[in-house]
């Protein structure tokens, strides 16, 4: 699916400067803050509380030109306009940016329209007050996705909300690490952020009465505020957690149920060494010695916790991302939105 990026979801990666700041159990082991420590000598200089961000080169900047150019014959040859994520060593609605640096970024984008640009965030409360004045309701670029990344259900329940706001033709969610069971319809009392609801665009609040196109209200249920895609992935690297399989069939079932497009990403560093219910059932196996929790063995059960007798059991073995893959119950699944 990449031309120039690795990821699965993507056709290329653009990063218009490169730092960040942790701000959540997703962050714990993150890869760019390791990139960035590696090429500064040892020391992240552009991660964390205060430190600079890094506008990244004019060369770099020229690049979303040169696919935009390139856009005519991608689309003959894939049937399918490319896809720009940016930002993979940064967070394009961070504090700590320019604000002048992201006038140029909107402004790039606005100049590459055959592009489709794909802005991941872990900052979404953000974006209200950081996207560009004139990218009104009605002229939202139709070229920008918008994505949220969450790992669990209370950034669920705190983001979704947030990105469902937001005007754009596409919203997505990038729940990699997943690091707990997540219900996409436990982020709202009154439907699931898989399917066309209520969240607070239109005119139902005390000041305007009921609003027509609200299927909460009993209107007509025009309104489209939803989420587009799904992408589920574990955790890799050095310090990687294992994912519970059910999360993940969890997710992948909701957006079956619901039409929306879902890719599976990748399982991460780890793979289902012994499944309880399906392997163990009269629990006569060596959870002592073959499936100890401790090493390149870790135990895992529903909730998230190692204990032996919590729900749905599993013993998880580190095999590395490669050899754990990608596919889901013997399923690749590579979901994208029309």
């Amino acid at each position: 699916m990449a031309e120039n990026s690795k990821i699965e979801w993507t056709d290329h990666t653009f990063n218009p400067w490169e730092g960040c700041q942790k701000v959540g159990p997703g962050c714990d082991h993150c890869y760019a803050e390791k990139r960035n420590a590696r090429f500064g000598g040892g020391s992240a200089i552009n991660w964390g509380a205060g430190a600079p961000r890094r506008r990244t080169s004019a060369t770099n900047w020229r690049k979303p030109r040169q696919w935009q150019a390139d856009a005519a014959r991608f689309l003959a040859e894939h049937g399918r306009r490319q896809r720009v994520f940016c930002a993979s060593l940064a967070d394009v609605f961070d504090n700590a940016v320019d604000p002048d640096w992201r006038s140029d970024l909107f402004e790039l984008i606005d100049q590459t329209p055959d592009l489709d640009w794909l802005l991941l965030t872990k900052r979404i409360g953000n974006a209200a007050t950081m996207l560009r004045a004139d990218w009104e309701r009605d002229a939202f670029p139709p070229n920008v996705w918008l994505g949220a990344t969450i790992v669990n259900q209370a950034e669920a329940d705190r983001d979704i909300p947030k990105l469902l706001a937001a005007p754009a033709r596409v919203r997505f969610l990038s729940i990699e690490p997943l690091l707990g069971p997540v219900d996409l319809a436990e982020v709202s009392n009154t439907g699931t952020a898989l399917d066309p609801e209520c969240w607070g665009d239109c005119a139902c609040d005390s000041l305007y009465g009921r609003d027509p196109g609200c299927r909460r209200n009993e209107g007509d249920g025009q309104l489209q505020r939803k989420i587009d895609w799904v992408i589920v992935g574990g955790e890799s690297g050095p310090g990687a957690r294992p994912m519970h399989p059910d999360w993940a069939r969890g997710l992948r079932d909701q957006c079956t149920a619901a039409g929306v497009a879902f890719l599976f990403k990748q399982w991460g560093e780890w793979e289902v060494a012994l499944d309880r219910e399906r392997d163990d059932a009269d629990w006569r196996a060596d959870y002592t010695n073959d499936f100890g929790d401790r090493g390149k063995t870790k135990w895992l059960n529903l909730a998230g916790g190692c204990g032996f007798h919590g729900e749905r059991f599993h013993v998880m073995r580190r095999v590395g991302k490669k050899e754990a893959g990608r596919a889901l119950d013997g399923v690749t699944h590579d979901g994208v939105p029309a």
